[in-house]
């Protein structure tokens, strides 16, 4: 019988612990109410629409099938080897509203026109308003063929 209790005891426990520790803190990356959708695109920095991304620091805008609800904004943050910052335009603070697609700014700078949160281009760190940054999705670039695949 005591060893009945203390097994149940300690299954008890261990669920409890289990639920404890992934209920404490948050590691949500956006508010609840930002869409999910899937993201999916193939650039061929070969041509002229994307030729921006042969370069640090020069953003474009993807406005393409399966390229989220709003778009995407993706820039080159350094050469060699080739590594790129994929963001969702969904203000991650804030849920999809008028004015909450995310605009460059001055290709240094992200911005949320509702309430002017800004952040970092090149590292996606928020500088003002918003203490999250924005949504990043994932990346694969074959430098032979100069295709940059974005991908969730």
């Amino acid at each position: 019988m005591k060893k009945t209790f203390s097994t149940i005891s300690f299954f008890i426990l261990l669920t409890f612990s289990l639920l404890n520790i992934n209920s404490c803190g948050s590691n949500q990356d956006t508010v609840s109410c930002f869409p999910n959708s899937p993201i999916s695109a193939n650039l061929n920095l070969n041509l002229a629409t994307y030729n921006n991304l042969n370069y640090v620091g020069q953003p474009v805008y993807i406005d393409e099938q399966q390229s989220g609800t709003r778009g995407l904004i993706v820039v080159r943050t350094q050469d060699s080897p080739a590594s790129f910052k994929v963001y969702d335009r969904n203000a991650p603070h804030l849920c999809p509203d008028n004015n909450t697609t995310l605009e460059i700014k001055d290709n240094i700078s992200i911005v949320c026109p509702k309430d002017n949160a800004t952040w970092i281009l090149l590292t996606g760190q928020p500088t003002a308003i918003s203490s999250v940054p924005p949504k990043t999705y994932f990346w694969n670039y074959d430098a032979a063929t100069k295709n940059l695949t974005l991908y969730n």
